[in-house]
């Protein structure tokens, strides 16, 4: 069975609350009830973890190698500036989908620019919680597709 490991970076844990009009109303238990049900539909195991840590973001990455297949992350604000993160995406060689609730794009010109984007084999930007839905969705296509693939 499939394993992804979902990271939620710095202040995910406030949705709901937090800038409501840009966020929205829906909460992380309720979003990570919604990966937990689409993770169990398509027969994938799932870890959910969030921090307001880099170090701790960095650790969970390595710890993924070996015990995930994918890994699904919102790096946050971290996803401009962080070379720490990007590093160990690229060093585990998990592959990685990077997702944001906002289109980052049409935000202010600091959030244009991600780092985590050329180490991850994708991006899902603006589609508010239901972006983890396709990364996993996504995920499961790429590793379908590798599977066929080493046959």
């Amino acid at each position: 069975m499939p394993s992804t490991l979902v990271i939620h970076g710095p202040n995910l844990n406030m949705l709901g609350q937090r800038e409501r009009r840009i966020y929205g109303l829906t909460t992380l238990t309720e979003l990570n009830a919604a990966l937990s049900a689409a993770a169990l539909g398509l027969n994938w195991e799932i870890e959910i973890m969030q921090s307001n840590s880099e170090g701790e973001i960095v650790t969970a990455i390595q710890d993924a190698l070996g015990s995930h297949d994918c890994i699904i992350i919102n790096p946050g604000a971290y996803t401009h500036y962080s070379i720490a993160i990007r590093d160990a995406i690229a060093a585990c060689g998990v592959p990685t989908i990077e997702v944001h609730l906002t289109n980052i794009y049409q935000r202010e010109e600091f959030r244009h620019k991600s780092v985590v984007a050329p180490v991850s084999v994708g991006q899902v930007s603006g589609f508010g919680p239901y972006g983890y839905i396709m990364a996993l969705n996504a995920a499961n296509q790429l590793l379908g597709a590798t599977a066929n693939t080493q046959s």
